[in-house]
């Protein structure tokens, strides 16, 4: 149920991915019914009020009469929805509905509730409209994506139902019973004026993250045991030196995965002459705490901006009154979406240089050259670490900052923009990335622990190793079609089953 409280995460993943249907609740209802009198009372007024009997943008000096406004409304959405490319996936599409229908539940934008409820419906109905990847700049919203939204409304464009199968919007509504609505004053405007694109990818990002995050600790905890270092860095008594939340999470869950290893404790006794273990394995916990504390302050801009009402004009209903305002404007979400990506490229960088040191006879600490197992013959995992690297060097380009860019609009009315739906355009596309450098590292770790036979790993990382090979991963041997075998490894990291074969065996991850 969508009310005036704000959705939270869980709701938006649930609704995005899953497929959940929507419902609004009496008190949102009530709330845009009070709304609507006031944007009612001013478009029945002779003085202009923008938004209602306006044009827009730059075009906000000339005042509409009340014979054109239905027009202006369609108008609006038809030249707004003005998107090029590639379709965007289903569930950031799904993800920017349902959020633009929590902010006009909150009773601050004049739309109808009964064009709410058809936004409802269309989510409940898994009726998807085809929104494209370019158009929207991040200021007054994101235009062009809530556009197409907003047409499918009206009956026209193009979207896909509930298969998958592309069709005009009025045949879809029609087969779901559902009937276009034709928009009344400011309701046009209400559709296509927040920052719901890039929010909404922004949350299922968080999602990702979280999990990737705890992948990436069992990953680093499978390479620490696999290259023969030490644990003993990862002690709470020397977190506890520099008091950074993310940092102590990740170093306790290394301590949790490397515990009772059979091969880490090969190595503990005073014979050991490694001194202190490269930077890429001593200093996991204190990357990866940088980038989990970076994912706790992108969630709390997130929770603000799920709680806010976008849109320009506002509706004040208990004042009576609609004012303009700026809070369409998107830098406090680019801003976290771009800092993301940031910590993404840096997490992938490091696992990739864990990967690396396997490979490498000089310093694996007596594994086989690139883990093959005829040296020369075979070339093991050597072209695996090239295909991290290149998504790594591509993660480091899209670490560069959307949101310091931007380009000026609507004849210099729009002079100042986010550049944020661009933003988490760039920052999908790590976190994938990411999964894939992780599912290579996780890959080769698990290689490299079978080759340190008869030693054991930990029950946990051990627990990694039998996931691997109950998935059709086999141990060491003459060269296989090797990419199969990274997309296997792929899918177990992108579902969380690696995550959960660790946490089935030692409890939950931090």
């Amino acid at each position: 149920m969508i009310g005036i409280a704000p959705v939270t995460p869980e709701e938006v993943v649930a609704v995005a991915r899953e497929g959940a249907a929507v419902a609004l609740t009496e008190e949102s209802v009530a709330a845009m019914a009070r709304a609507r009198t006031v944007v009612e009372e001013l478009a029945a007024a002779p003085t202009p009020a923008y938004g209602i009997s306006t044009g827009f943008g730059a075009l906000a000096t000339r005042h509409i009469p009340t014979e054109m406004r239905a027009r202006l409304q369609r108008s609006l959405v038809r030249s707004h929805a003005a998107g090029s490319g590639p379709e965007v996936e289903r569930e950031v599409v799904r993800g920017l509905m349902l959020l633009r229908l929590s902010t006009l539940a909150t009773g601050h934008t004049g739309i109808r509730p009964e064009t709410a409820k058809l936004i409802a419906g269309l989510l409940s109905a898994g009726i998807t409209p085809v929104v494209h990847e370019h158009g929207s700049l991040g200021c007054s919203g994101d235009l062009a994506p809530l556009s197409h939204c907003a047409l499918a409304l009206m009956g026209e464009g193009q979207v896909r139902d509930a298969t998958g199968s592309l069709m005009p919007a009025a045949e879809a509504l029609a087969a779901a019973g559902l009937e276009p609505v034709e928009l009344g004053a400011k309701e046009g405007l209400a559709l296509i004026n927040g920052t719901d694109g890039m929010l909404g990818m922004l949350v299922l990002a968080l999602a990702d993250l979280d999990m990737l995050l705890r992948t990436a600790d069992v990953a680093a905890a499978m390479s620490v045991e696999g290259q023969l270092a030490t644990d003993r860095v990862f002690a709470p008594e020397l977190q506890a030196l520099r008091p950074h939340p993310g940092q102590a999470a990740s170093a306790a869950n290394l301590v949790a995965l490397l515990r009772d290893s059979g091969v880490v404790a090969s190595h503990r006794g005073p014979d050991c002459n490694r001194v202190q273990d490269a930077y890429s394995l001593r200093c996991s916990p204190q990357v990866h705490g940088a980038a989990r504390d970076t994912v706790a302050h992108a969630a709390l801009v997130a929770s603000r901006e799920l709680a806010s009402a976008i849109d320009n004009p506002v509706v004040l209903p208990e004042e009576g009154r609609v004012e303009s305002n700026g809070n369409f404007h998107g830098a406090p979400v680019a801003y976290v979406l771009d800092f993301l990506a940031i910590a993404a490229a840096d997490v992938a960088s490091i696992s990739e240089r864990r990967t690396d040191r396997f490979l490498d006879k000089a310093r694996s600490h007596g594994l086989p050259p690139f883990l093959a197992s005829d040296p020369g013959v075979d070339s093991g995992h050597m072209i695996a670490q090239y295909t991290q690297a290149a998504i790594v060097s591509e993660m480091k380009r899209l670490a560069v900052p959307a949101s310091v860019d931007s380009i000026p609009s609507s004849a210099m009315q729009e002079d100042h923009v986010s550049m944020g739906w661009s933003a988490a355009r760039k920052l999908r596309r790590s976190v994938d990335g990411l999964s894939r450098v992780l599912a290579i590292e996780v890959l080769t770790a698990a290689r490299a622990l079978d080759f340190r036979a008869p030693l054991q790993p930990s029950p946990a990382t051990g627990a990694v190793v039998t996931l691997l090979r109950s998935s059709g991963i086999e141990g060491p041997g003459p060269d296989r079609h090797l990419s199969p075998e990274i997309e296997t490894a792929v899918s177990l990291v992108q579902s969380g089953a690696v995550v959960r074969a660790v946490e089935s065996v030692i409890g939950d991850l931090s």
